[in-house]
C-alpha cells in the first residue's frame, strides 16, 4: 500500500509543475507542503524517502513525537491552531508556524523569540470565508492585526494564510487573500489544498498544503 505513496508525491509535483507553467510563473516557485498530521509514520517514511523535505503539522506534539528524532535537513511548518501554552514549543521546533490570527499570541510569540534569540517564519491565518467555525482573522481587521504584529510586537510577517470555504468558488477567496498580501507588502502566500491547489497556483500561492492527494484519507483516532 506504501508503494503508492511516492507515485501519488510525484503526480502532485507535476501537477504543480504544469500550474506554474499555465500561470506564467518560473518553475519552482511554489513550495510543496506535504501535510503529514494524523498520518501513521508508515504512510509518512515512503513520501520522506522520496524526497520530499517539506511537511505540516497539525499539533505541536504530535510533531514533536514524529520528527524529533528526523528533523535534520526538513521544513516543518505548523498548520493548525497554536494554543499560547504551546508557543514556546512551536518556536523552538518549527521553521515556519502559519497560524498566527490573534494580538495575544503574538505577544506570547514575541516574547518567546525574545527569549529563544530565535524566530520562525510567520504567517498570519486570515479566516477569508469569515466562517464562524475557523480560526484566522477577519478579513476587514487583517490590515490593523499585521501593522500591530510588525509595530506593536516587533514580528515579521512573512506570509498570509487561508482556508476558503469547502462549498464555494476558492478562486476569488484566494485572491482576496492575495489583495491583503499586496496592499501590506507581505510576500508569500499559503493557500490551497488536495481540491484547489492548482486554483490556488493560478492565484498566487507561493506554498500549498496538499494531504489526501499524497497520502490518502485519514483515518482519525477516536479516543
Amino acid at each position: 500500500m506504501t508503494s503508492s505513496k511516492p507515485h501519488a508525491l510525484a503526480q502532485v509535483q507535476a501537477s504543480i509543475a504544469e500550474a506554474e507553467i499555465r500561470a506564467g510563473r518560473p518553475a519552482g516557485s511554489v513550495t510543496l507542503v506535504a501535510v503529514s498530521k494524523t498520518q501513521p509514520w508508515e504512510t509518512v517514511a515512503p513520501v520522506l524517502e522520496a524526497g520530499q523535505r517539506v511537511f505540516g503539522e497539525n499539533r505541536v506534539q504530535e510533531a514533536m513525537e514524529r520528527w524529533s528524532d528526523r528533523r535534520e535537513g526538513l521544513e516543518l511548518r505548523l498548520i493548525g491552531p497554536l494554543q499560547t501554552n504551546k508557543a514556546r514549543e512551536a518556536v523552538g521546533f518549527f521553521d515556519v508556524i502559519e497560524t498566527l490570527d490573534r494580538e495575544k499570541l503574538a505577544r506570547v510569540l514575541a516574547d518567546e523569540i525574545q527569549r529563544a534569540g530565535q524566530a520562525p517564519r510567520l504567517y498570519v491565518q486570515v479566516n477569508i470565508g469569515e466562517e464562524a467555525q475557523k480560526a484566522g482573522i477577519a478579513p476587514a481587521e487583517a490590515d490593523g492585526f499585521i501593522a500591530a504584529c510588525r509595530e506593536a510586537y516587533g514580528l515579521t510577517v512573512e506570509g498570509l494564510m487561508c482556508i476558503p470555504p469547502v462549498d464555494q468558488d476558492p478562486a476569488p477567496h484566494f485572491a482576496a487573500l492575495r489583495a491583503i498580501a499586496e496592499r501590506n507588502g507581505v510576500g508569500k502566500l499559503s493557500m490551497g489544498m488536495s481540491e484547489d491547489f492548482e486554483t490556488a497556483i493560478a492565484e498566487g500561492a507561493t506554498s500549498v498544503r496538499v494531504g489526501s492527494a499524497i497520502f490518502g484519507s485519514r483515518a482519525y483516532q477516536t479516543t
